[in-house]
Formats: structure tokens, sequence, C-alpha cells
């Protein structure tokens, strides 16, 4: 009875080698926390500073150099660093690394960078990076993707891109941010994404105003994502 109520509630087999913290101890690491995620915030923005045209890029880690979408997005973003556009990626692979290509061999003014997060096993920055910095937090380097672009082209992609784009979308939703183009590249890709939250979110379940759906805009046209960027406002932040 007794061996049955112990595995019950899941008492240990045997005593585990844990030490734990003493307040002094906790207190230290909370303060090293906050330290580094403040450092984060102010290095971030003060090299944004610097780069203030610039267009964000979203996308997939998993296509290769062979994809459709990595051409279109090596091409649209040499054509907009070519009229000055900085291109901002996240400095990783596939997507990423196709903008910050387009970028760096665009012979434009605009420049190539990236903002690469510290992995457990370690996200090599993709070798077109011209200009960036390391984050250890996802949300820090988030916030400092989405500061202060004129716009943000998004590409088909998993979890990531949809975390990133949904982010957005709420921050232009609730007003946080001004309202600058959102721009879907890829029909066949975006189109079931628009399907969904017209169908669900907007139909069904009601839990998003008609207005939303206008927050972004899908295309296949690489003129028109360009007239789109530059026909944005120069951001705020």
């Amino acid at each position: 009875m007794m061996e049955e109520k112990k595995k019950q509630i899941n008492i240990p087999e045997k005593k585990l080698n844990v030490t734990p913290l003493t307040i002094e101890e906790l207190d230290d690491d909370i303060r090293k926390t906050v330290s580094r995620i403040n450092q984060e915030f102010i290095d971030g923005l003060n090299f944004l500073t610097r780069h203030t045209k610039s267009v964000t890029v979203f996308g997939s880690t998993r296509f290769d150099e062979d994809n459709f979408y990595y051409k279109k997005a090596e091409s649209i973003a040499k054509k907009l660093s070519r009229i000055g556009y900085d291109i901002i990626t996240g400095g990783g692979p596939s997507i990423m690394e196709a903008a910050n290509k387009g970028a760096f061999f665009s012979g434009g003014k605009g420049r190539s960078i990236g903002f690469n997060i510290e992995l457990l096993h370690e996200q090599a920055v993709n070798p077109y990076v011209e200009d960036g910095m390391g984050f250890y937090y996802f949300f820090s380097r988030k916030f400092i993707l989405t500061f202060s672009s004129e716009a943000f082209i998004f590409f088909p992609g998993g979890f990531g891109t949809m975390d990133e784009f949904f982010e957005i979308l709420t921050l232009v939703q609730t007003k946080k941010i001004q309202k600058v183009p959102i721009i879907l590249f890829g029909s066949e890709y975006w189109k079931e994404i628009d399907r969904f939250l017209d169908s669900v979110f907007l139909k069904k379940f009601k839990t998003i105003d008609e207005e939303d759906m206008g927050l972004y805009t899908i295309t296949d046209n690489e003129q028109e994502v360009i007239r789109m960027v530059e026909s944005s406002p120069m951001r705020k932040g």
C-alpha cells in the first residue's frame, strides 16, 4: 500500500544531488539576469540609431538556395538595398541568408544587418551579414527586430515566423507601433493563413474585426513590394 502511494505521488527513488540556492545567491542571480536583459535593450536601441531607414525580413530557416522563395527574398532585398534601405534579419540561414545576401551584393547604400540568437547548439551567423549583434534572449531580439523598420516582409515559414507575424500584427492592431506595411510574399502559402483568419477568427468566433484583416497585404509581385516600402513614411519608433 505504501509502495503504491509512493508511486502515485512520484517520490524519487534516490536522493537527488541538488543544493538549493541561498537568498543571497538567488538575489545575485536575479540582478545579473536583469542587468543582462537591460544591456541587450540598450545595445540594440543604440545600434538602431545608426540604421534609420530599414526593412525587416522574416521567413523559414529550411529553404535552400534553389528554393523559389530564397531567390525572391534575395532579389527583393537587393532592390531595396539599392534604393537605400538597410535589410535587417535574424542573421541565420535560408530566407534570412537570402535577404542578407541580396543586400550584401546590391552595390547600393543599404547595409546587410543580422541580429543573431545564442542557442544551445550555436546558430552560425550567415556570411552575408555586414553589421549586427547577438542576443541571448528571444524577447529582446524580437523587440529590436520590430522596433523601427519602415516595413516588414514575411516569406513562408514555421512556428518562429508565425510568432513574429502575430506579434507585429498585435502591435499594429493595438497601436503600440504605428501602422506600417506588413507584406506577406507568396500567395500560395499566405492565402491559407488568410482563409483561416477570415473563417475562424473573424466569422466563426468573431475574435477580430473586419478592419484587422486589412493590416497585411498578400502579394507575389516584387514591384508591389518595392512600391509599398517606398510609400511608407519614416518610422518614429
